[in-house]
C-alpha cells in the first residue's frame, strides 16, 4: 500500500511546488518585466500618492466632475463586491432603475430633452467600469463647465484628449476614462473653494 501512496504524495508535493509556487512567481516576474505598469495595477499617481487605477472606477458625485456609470458593487465601486445586477431587460426593477436614473441625469444636467446613453443608466457587468461613452461625457460637459466656471469647449477638449478609440479600430467602442478626465480638469481648472472656517 505504501508503494501506491508514496508516488501520489511525491506528485502532490512536486505539482504543488511547480504550479503553486514556481509557475506563479515566473509569470509574475515576466509580467513585472514586460508590463510593469499593468502588472502593478495601472495605478495613477499625483506626486507620490496613489489616487486610483485606470482599470477600476471610482464614484464622483459633485457637479464639477464627470460622473461614472452607475455601480451596484457594494455601496458603489466597492472592488471587494464586484458584480453586475443580473437583472434581465424585461425585469421591472431594471426598468424602474433605468427610468429613475435617466430622470435624475436630465435634472442634474439641466437638459430635459437629452438623449441618455445606455451606459449612463446601466451598471457594467463588474460594477467597476472606469470608463464611459463619449456621448455620456458630452452630456455632462455643460454641467461640469458651469460648475467650474470654464468654457464648455475646454471640457470637451479634455474629454477628447482622454478618449480611447475602439481597440484595433473595430473591437469595442470609444471610451472615456472618468478619473483621467477629472484629474485633468483639476490640473487645468482648479476648483476655487472658500477656505475652511
Amino acid at each position: 500500500m505504501l508503494q501506491h501512496i508514496r508516488p501520489a504524495f511525491i506528485s502532490l508535493i512536486l505539482f504543488t511546488l511547480l504550479f503553486g509556487l514556481i509557475y506563479p512567481l515566473t509569470v509574475t516576474g515576466i509580467a513585472q518585466f514586460v508590463f510593469p505598469d499593468q502588472a502593478s495595477g495601472s495605478l495613477i499617481f499625483q506626486g507620490d500618492q496613489v489616487v486610483g487605477s485606470r482599470l477600476i472606477g471610482q464614484a464622483f458625485h459633485r457637479p464639477e466632475y464627470l460622473h461614472p456609470r452607475p455601480s451596484i458593487a457594494g455601496d458603489g465601486y466597492d472592488a471587494s463586491a464586484s458584480s453586475g445586477s443580473n437583472l434581465g431587460p424585461l425585469n421591472p426593477d431594471l426598468v424602474k432603475q433605468v427610468t429613475e436614473r435617466a430622470a435624475a441625469i436630465r435634472v442634474e444636467n439641466q437638459d430635459q430633452e437629452a438623449v441618455i446613453p445606455a451606459d449612463a443608466v446601466t451598471a457594467s457587468g463588474s460594477g467597476l467600469d472606469p470608463e464611459i461613452s463619449p456621448a455620456y461625457a458630452g452630456l455632462q460637459a455643460k454641467r461640469v463647465a458651469s460648475a467650474r466656471a470654464m468654457p464648455v469647449v475646454e471640457v470637451e477638449r479634455i474629454v477628447a484628449e482622454n478618449t480611447q478609440p475602439a481597440f484595433l479600430g473595430f473591437i469595442g467602442q470609444p471610451r472615456v476614462n472618468v478619473l483621467a478626465v477629472n484629474l485633468a480638469l483639476d490640473a487645468r481648472f482648479p476648483i476655487q473653494r472658500p477656505p475652511m472656517p
